[in-house]
């Protein structure tokens, strides 16, 4: 046996072993070949496990959750989780652990499948594992089998179709990385044509061309797990504790009932709770499917990606889905590759393949290392690609196809709720308990009586039979308290909500990747904001040019200029460009395609005369410095056909202008830079940028020969030069401001959330738009720290930093390094900050921010998978209408608990008191599921999705540890159920004779007062309902009609007590009521609107209730405190 040692390439991460029992260099087969796991994977198991260059982690300097941010992993309380953004798995296991769970499928549906997530990890490792396996083996064979530098034979050709080359072929040549086999085929060109495509123009744009392409090679989607069908909804309603001790409850009362009273008569009892056990199983399934249907189609529609693909010469925008095997894709930085390809040609391109291998190396790819893997992301540079894989023949696909299904993930709001609901069901634990024992007594000491009066209890006499019997109903009625009294749907209700307000915020142009940011944006207090494209409309025009050191008007204005310099800038503006230029064959408008500003220096091009595509073949490209965020220019170098070399810069004004040293005037001339002809520059740059105009300059600089690298080696390390430049021209861009963006940065202020601009642009300019966006009221704001550059921001030191960060307003020539510096800063003084972003340099930014908001249309993939939500329309409007959407939902949530607590508390006291006083309760088990099905998945379906309202945008923001349950709803809560305890508790000791029935049988006026009481008590929960909706405002019909879901539901509930009364007595143990009863059961409800009323009149205290009762807990274990003085007093339970 032989150990091999083999050092690969830079590509391949780590080193592997080979053990084999028959291992020859000379030897073409590999009969035994086993690979070790790379060293250096046994850490990187997870799809982030690789540190990507886009994350931070708490060892860099630079994250944001160092010192001056509260460490929540050391908070006491498992519920008290106020990001989940970045929370351990042992902090999210601790708060499971600690809740009172009555049914953990539904209760954890929606949350992190912790079990999940680590089967995930291992088989994305699997994965990795076996694509560099087969790599490894590939090199061993090629190093073992080609002694003499021969290259090995391709895969013999499968033609498949028309094509010449089978899916098999070009997946073994792309996962294998098998350069030989490319060579074979014709490297690239010889691909193109056996994919009949074209490595310029791509594939035909034609729908049978496309349709034969997926039938030969397959489609770019991957077989997803079908989603959970109806009856494993069911499945889970069904595995509630309480409801199958209560199905086990019935099956012995109807066998006894059965038993003693005969079939007829004796299944009422066990029958009518299993029926009632069976309804609440079938409701709460359908509300939990239609949930997972909406997350479904969510998650669809997150995963489907737009990009641009060329397609007969000419660039257009489909779904990654649709994308075909010899598509041609232009990549850019921040893309992700959407497909396995062959680079066709490329500057400076380099790729993140974190996501495949686990490695954090950034790869670069070029003619000698030309494969592109599928997930990937362009970490640097520009390049075109063609594709060979699609789909589940791409090592991406077949990882996706792996891990498709949902994890889920809790939210914060999700788990405090949890710590309600854990509160809320000990104390119902308890009361049923209690009420369970009290019963027992009175039943086995002779002291309970049934409906005709007489003892049901005799020792001695009664049956064993009717002494079960009696005992299970009150063990019955016992469980049905534990199923009211523990609220599951609570923590349910987050989901309901956040699932609505998923579906509706598309609507509103925003996607949601991360369902904690939906209620997060309800607790933001600040928003920092880029200016282009979000607060501008992202139209760019060049409206002013200075050329030949004067100003040219209008800017197109070739009669002014001489052809030489035109040439130049031509030159310039085609070979130093991202985007691109089509001319239709056949005539017609020219289509141009890049970035707003690459666009409006192309349109300008092309109005000075600019052939795109001829231009582009005088000259070739041999370097490139694409646009650096940082540097704030990008260039390239360009061969023309006589050898002669030219540099082009393009880039912000004052700093390509710092690096000319003269311009070229109108008869060609270069003319030396001196002071007063830079201070004109200047000062032409200061006025254009106080018109809000963008400021571009144009630069150009020959080279000599002997200064030129010789080889691609010294090509690679060789740094263009940057200095000694010739302007050509420097242009102002127009951008208006958005039409409605003052409203909404008015709406922002008003809101208590301030709206800071961190933008690239000059400062003047960041100013003139700050103006006119109303994010500076006046002149006199403008001026620092109100205004302030990045640079003199990044100069600061930390201290100085936190200092200032809360007054900057707008923040000019920013690097996305200062903006994520000012979000730490932020951060540390206390703001829950959003920052939107577009650019790849942004990640860190969006992910350090506790909301990251990626634009949709101008931003990278890379940005987008930083963020937490994407704005699809790209429009600061649309961000003020995710804050709204953000504080709807908290809103939501409170007027659920609201309503909830109200049924909770008086249900308690009702069936306890009279427990113990009169040993019987009013509300039996059947009518308590009932007021539970009311109470818990129809009242959640009512309150949780109420549209978000103006009045919300009144309020302050929502203070993340501020107590779910406020003073305001503290008073609601308790004047609510004090009144229907009082009423109700009032029928049940007196209602023989306040409601005239002594004239009646005792059997028969016992069971019309108690129908009275549940009637009157469902009653009071539906009028109570429409209090909910508005705990704080007086009118609380004010727009119901509108939620047609509210009403409706409503009116359903009422449709079905009206049946349950009049039609259904045999099975919930009521009578038909007059219609004065009914009278006075809707009279006891509609008496909790004015009371409302009245109770909004009293003034509460704006110190939180939890406060008080800390105090009294200090004053009371004073030693205990002490001993906890780490933990902050706003972490004391909100209950």
């Amino acid at each position: 046996m032989y150990i091999y040692t083999h050092s690969f390439p830079a590509n391949f991460p780590g080193s592997f072993v080979a053990i084999s029992s028959n291992l020859q260099t000379n030897n073409p087969q590999f009969h035994k070949l086993y690979l070790l796991l790379p060293l250096s994977l046994s850490s990187t198991v997870t799809m982030s496990g690789g540190a990507s260059p886009y994350r931070r982690h708490k060892n860099d300097v630079e994250y944001g959750g160092g010192a001056g941010i509260e460490d929540y992993e050391s908070v006491s309380d498992p519920f008290d989780i106020v990001s989940t953004k970045s929370a351990s798995v042992d902090r999210l296991r601790r708060w499971r652990q600690a809740a009172l769970v009555l049914n953990a499928s539904r209760r954890f549906r929606y949350t992190l499948d912790l079990k999940k997530e680590e089967e995930k990890k291992q088989i994305i490792a699997k994965i990795r594992t076996h694509a560099q396996v087969i790599r490894a083996a590939y090199l061993f064979q090629a190093a073992g089998a080609q002694p003499n530098g021969t290259e090995r034979a391709p895969p013999s050709p499968i033609p498949t179709g028309d094509y010449s080359i089978s899916p098999d072929q070009l997946a073994s040549m792309t996962r294998d990385h098998d350069f030989s086999a490319l060579q074979n085929y014709g490297g690239v060109n010889g691909l193109s044509e056996k994919l009949k495509t074209n490595p310029d123009k791509g594939i035909h744009d034609d729908e049978s061309n496309i349709l034969e392409r997926k039938n030969v090679f397959g489609s770019n989607t991957y077989p997803r797990k079908k989603g959970r069908s109806f009856w494993r909804f069911v499945l889970d309603a069904c595995r509630d504790t309480t409801l199958i001790i209560l199905m086990v409850a019935a099956a012995a009362s109807l066998a006894l009932g059965i038993k003693t009273e005969g079939i007829k008569e004796g299944w009422y009892d066990g029958g009518s709770i299993a029926m009632a056990v069976i309804i609440v199983i079938v409701v709460t399934a359908v509300s939990d499917y239609k949930q997972s249907l909406q997350f479904q189609n969510l998650n669809e529609e997150k995963q489907n990606i737009h990009l641009e693909v060329v397609r007969g010469g000419r660039r257009v925008e489909i779904s990654i889905f649709d994308i075909v095997v010899g598509d041609v894709i232009p990549l850019k930085i921040g893309d992700q590759v959407p497909a396995d390809g062959i680079l066709i040609s490329g500057h400076s391109l380099a790729i993140d393949e974190s996501s495949m291998t686990g490695e954090s190396k950034i790869v670069h790819k070029d003619q000698k290392a030309p494969f592109l893997m599928s997930g990937c992301k362009v970490a640097d540079g520009y390049g075109t690609m063609l594709v060979t894989s699609v789909g589940i023949n791409t090592e991406w696909g077949l990882l996706m196809a792996s891990i498709s299904e949902d994890n889920g993930e809790e939210t914060p709001l999700q788990v405090r709720l949890n710590g309600v609901a854990t509160f809320i069901g000990i104390v119902g634990l308890a009361v049923a308990i209690v009420v369970l024992a009290v019963l027992l007594i009175r039943f086995f000491t002779g002291h309970t009586k049934d409906s005709d009066g007489n003892i049901e209890f005799i020792a001695g006499k009664t049956s064993v039979g009717d002494a079960v019997d009696g005992a299970i109903k009150i063990f019955t009625v016992a469980v049905t308290i534990v199923v009211v009294a523990v609220p599951e749907g609570l923590p349910l209700a987050v989901t309901l909500t956040l699932a609505y307000s998923m579906r509706k915020m598309m609507a509103d142009k925003a996607l949601v990747r991360r369902l904690s940011a939906c209620e997060t944006m309800g607790s933001a207090t600040t928003i920092c904001s880029d200016k282009t494209g979000t607060l501008t409309l992202n139209m760019m025009t060049i409206v002013e040019a200075y050329i030949c050191g004067k100003k040219i008007d209008p800017p197109n204005n070739k009669s002014e200029l001489p052809s030489g310099l035109i040439s130049l800038l031509i030159e310039g503006i085609a070979q130093n460009t991202t985007g691109s230029v089509f001319l239709p064959e056949g005539g017609g408008d020219v289509e141009v395609s890049g970035s707003p500003t690459e666009k409006a220096i192309l349109q300008w091009g092309v109005n000075l005369g600019m052939n795109f595509d001829a231009v582009r073949s005088e000259s070739t490209i041999f370097h490139a410095f694409p646009f650096n965020s940082e540097k704030k220019r990008g260039g390239v170098a360009v061969e023309l056909s006589n050898s002669e070399v030219h540099i082009h810069w393009k880039g912000a004004a004052e700093i390509v202008l710092a690096a000319c040293t003269s311009y070229m005037d109108s008869n060609e001339t270069l003319v030396p830079l001196d002071n007063d002809k830079v201070e004109y520059f200047k000062k032409a740059i200061e006025s254009m940028a106080a018109g809000s105009l963008r400021c571009v300059a144009i630069a150009y600089r020959t080279m000599k020969g002997e200064t030129f690298p010789a080889t691609e080696e010294e090509l690679e390390y060789w740094q263009m030069p940057e200095d000694d430049l010739v302007l050509l021209a420097i242009v102002g861009l127009k951008d208006p401001c958005r039409p409605n963006v003052k409203d909404a940065v008015h709406l922002c202020k008003k809101a208590g959330v301030k709206v800071r601009m961190v933008t690239g642009d000059n400062l003047q300019t960041a100013r003139a738009i700050a103006l006119e966006c109303g994010i500076l009221e006046s002149n006199a704001d403008a001026k620092e720290p109100s205004l302030i550059e990045g640079k003199t921001f990044r100069g600061l030191s930390e201290d100085e930093r936190l200092k200032v960060a809360d007054r900057i307003s707008v923040m000019g020539r920013s690097s996305p390094n200062d903006k994520l510096l000012l979000v730490q800063a932020l951060r540390k003084n206390g703001h829950v900050v959003a920052v939107t972003g577009d650019g790849t340099n942004d990640a860190p930014a969006l992910h350090e921010a506790d909301i990251g908001l990626a634009m949709g249309i101008q931003g990278t993939e890379v940005a987008k998978e930083s963020s937490d939500i994407i704005i699809l329309d790209d429009n600061f409007a649309s961000v003020v209408k995710v804050v709204r959407w953000g504080r709807s939902v908290y809103a939501n949530i409170q007027k659920f608990i609201q309503f909830q607590l109200t049924v909770n508390v008086a249900a308690l006291v009702i069936n306890v008191v009279a427990a113990i006083s009169a040993g019987d309760v009013p509300l039996n088990a059947v009518q308590l599921l009932w007021v539970n099905l009311i109470m818990d998945t129809l009242g959640a379906l009512a309150l949780a999705t109420e549209p978000p309202t103006d009045h919300l945008m009144d309020r302050t923001p929502v203070g993340r540890r501020e107590p779910l349950i406020t003073n305001i709803m503290w008073r609601n809560l308790l004047i609510q159920a004090m009144y229907q305890v009082t009423v109700l508790l009032v029928l049940n000791f007196d209602g023989k004779r306040i409601l005239h029935l002594e004239h009646e049988s005792h059997k028969q006026a016992i069971k019309k007062k108690n129908t009275l009481i549940f009637n009157a008590f469902v009653f009071s929960q539906i009028f109570n309902e429409f209090n909910a909706r508005k705990p704080d405002e007086m009118n609380v019909f004010k727009g119901v009609t509108k939620n047609r879901l509210f009403m409706g539901i409503v009116g359903f509930t009422i449709i079905l007590q009206v049946i349950i009364i009049m039609f259904l007595g045999k099975f919930t143990t009521t009578v038909r009521l007059s219609w004065q009863l009914w009278l006075v059961s809707i009279v006891i409800g509609l008496i909790s609107w004015p009371l409302a009323v009245v109770g909004k009149l009293i003034p509460v205290s704006e110190r939180p209730f939890s406060e008080y009762f800390y105090n009294i807990y200090k004053s009371c274990f004073p030693s205990f405190l002490r001993r906890n003085r780490g933990s902050s007093r706003e972490n004391v339970d909100d209950t």
